[in-house]
């Protein structure tokens, strides 16, 4: 994420910061710009024109505030989270992985088969021993904290062994790294900036082509409809906040976070604050430590939170953990929670 140009330009593909310009308003910018980049050295970077040179690299993009240098399509990738390993599924690239690790849950069943044949390195993050026994040339991670000393290695220290590290943009955490809020349209950059990284550009735009189609049949909830998205916490639950995954989801389907005002990703919630707002209805996520039906219990069994008007109303919508983070089952988590808002009779009466 092969062009066709004979030459072999340096390609910038510019970062997703912390404004209102997205990538797709700078055309997802793959700009001449002979640019080598700090986790390699310019001097080693292949010459225009040379024999080692490969058409349309060298890539460049800043990631998570790391400018990383692609010279070619890296070819032996390991993955950490379930959205890092679904990402190349979706791109035809799964026989590229040459270890996952950190998987939130089964993949969807359209690659359960290609993904038998993957090997798991580590069921939890993986430390950086474990992770070049694999000898990758690039480790894919959905969250930043997977390349850390006490996991697969410093992203500067990893560059040096000469492995790339790519992190899924929306988790990255510092301020000015982040998006100002999470859309389909930054998500969508993503899979084509990775296109584009593993030299399979048309593979990326032919899957965000397809997900935009999808997007577009999602039904909307009842105007003023609000919600509130539950991943985890028992004392205090931990929600989704204004700028991630879930606000995205809930945008889409025309529903109101109660805790939209939240400048975080994710955050906690203590119930008083739940009760005071009183959502109409409550996403759960469905996780092997913390399942929807060990919420519900909760949320029914307590007589402050049961008295809710979704719980009164047994208002829920369920999706499992592994499409709670962006990633390619967004589009689909968005579709099948519109259904449960049909189910629900909570859609807008023009599309019911």
């Amino acid at each position: 994420m092969s062009q066709a140009q004979s030459q072999a330009p340096s390609h910038v593909l510019f970062p997703r910061r912390r404004t209102s310009t997205a990538l797709s308003a700078l055309g997802l910018a793959l700009v001449l710009a002979g640019c080598g980049g700090g986790s390699d050295d310019a001097a080693d970077q292949p010459e225009e024109g040379s024999a080692s040179a490969v058409a349309g690299y060298p890539v460049t993009v800043r990631n998570c505030g790391t400018e990383v240098t692609f010279d070619e399509p890296p070819q032996r990738v390991v993955t950490i989270k379930s959205t890092s390993t679904e990402l190349l599924l979706a791109l035809g690239l799964g026989e590229r992985i040459v270890g996952q690790a950190f998987a939130d849950g089964p993949v969807p069943e359209q690659w359960a088969e290609e993904a038998a044949g993957i090997t798991t390195i580590s069921d939890e993050a993986p430390s950086q021993e474990v992770v070049l026994e694999q000898e990758p040339d690039l480790v894919l991670a959905g969250w930043e904290s997977n390349l850390a000393a006490d996991t697969a290695g410093e992203r500067d220290q990893l560059a040096r062994l000469g492995v790339h590290t790519y992190v899924s943009p929306a988790a990255c955490q510092a301020p000015q790294d982040q998006p100002d809020r999470m859309t389909f349209d930054l998500l969508f950059d993503q899979f084509q900036e990775l296109g584009a990284i593993l030299g399979e550009p048309e593979a990326a735009q032919a899957l965000v082509t397809e997900q935009r189609s999808r997007l577009s049949e999602v039904r909307r909830a009842v105007p003023g409809t609000t919600a509130l998205w539950w991943s985890s916490g028992e004392d205090t639950p931990y929600v989704g906040g204004g700028i991630g995954a879930p606000q995205m989801v809930l945008e889409a389907l025309g529903l109101d976070n109660v805790a939209e005002d939240v400048d975080q990703t994710w955050t906690s919630m203590g119930w008083e604050a739940i009760v005071d707002a009183d959502p109409d209805v409550i996403v759960l996520v469905d996780a092997t430590w913390n399942s929807a039906r060990e919420k519900i219990d909760q949320l029914e069994s307590s007589p402050a939170t049961a008295e809710l008007s979704a719980v009164r109303r047994q208002r829920y919508l369920v999706l499992p953990f592994p499409a709670a983070e962006a990633g390619v089952r967004s589009v689909p988590a968005t579709l099948e929670l519109s259904e449960q808002l049909a189910e629900l009779g909570l859609l807008e009466p023009t599309q019911r």
